[in-house]
């Protein structure tokens, strides 16, 4: 595991030979937030960053329900029990395993890995705007259902789960990188990830911090650039999709 920090935010880098994760430890006066629970293997790497650091895990946040990003929670809540876990109500269901769509969402299957044995629940559903700690929820669904990004109100870090991925080449979820495929096969539904990855760039973030790859500083080229990418292919795959 490897320890970078970036203004309040410290990337812990899971390192696998094809999969390579990153969650997150946010410093506040009082503690730590978790902002994801990596893979299965993490926990032990997440409680010692928390130990170098100096300062307790108070809270655990959830960009998304996905294996990678829930991995470790069982094993955490067992050694923090009383430490509370935050999702969106909609991907909440996907932690217990519901793939089922709502009436108003897009036809599209919700794709990647759920968790089937997961015993954690979370303590609190997040909505859009709530505030944990610092950071300010804001939903960014796409990736799945009720994905939600977390934007350090302090100074503009972005942590942005899947919403954006940075490993293999910046893309907005959904969007293929040869080099690191694995975010976009697991995307629920692009269009929506399209709208998602606007919204974000109008935070105009400072920091970019996503769940594959590195942490980019001042991203706002990088963000506007893949954005425009994804909008082309987009419109080539409806174009052929007319014709």
């Amino acid at each position: 595991m490897q320890l970078i920090r970036e203004k309040t935010v410290y990337q812990l880098a899971f390192l696998p030979r094809f999969f390579p994760v990153n969650c997150y430890l946010v410093e506040e006066d009082e503690g730590l937030t978790l902002v994801d629970a990596a893979l299965p293997y993490s926990s032990k790497g997440i409680l010692q960053a928390a130990s170098r650091i100096g300062k307790p895990i108070t809270r655990i946040i959830l960009t998304h329900a996905h294996g990678d990003h829930v991995g470790a929670l069982d094993a955490l809540k067992q050694v923090l029990p009383d430490v509370p876990v935050h999702i969106s109500s909609r991907d909440a269901r996907l932690m217990a395993g519901d793939r089922t769509l709502d009436s108003n969402e897009p036809n599209t299957p919700i794709r990647g890995g759920v968790p089937k044995k997961l015993k954690t629940r979370p303590d609190v559903l997040l909505q859009e705007g709530d505030q944990i700690g610092s950071l300010l929820a804001v939903a960014a669904p796409g990736h799945t259902p009720g994905s939600f990004a977390f934007l350090d109100t302090r100074n503009k870090a972005l942590i942005a789960g899947d919403a954006v991925q940075t490993r293999g080449g910046i893309a907005v979820a959904g969007q293929i990188r040869p080099w690191f495929p694995f975010p976009a096969m697991a995307t629920w539904n692009k269009q929506v990830a399209l709208e998602s990855a606007r919204k974000l760039q109008g935070y105009h973030p400072s920091l970019l911090a996503t769940g594959h790859g590195r942490m980019l500083k001042q991203p706002g080229d990088a963000i506007d650039r893949v954005i425009a990418e994804a909008e082309q292919n987009l419109e080539h795959t409806q174009q052929q999709g007319r014709s």
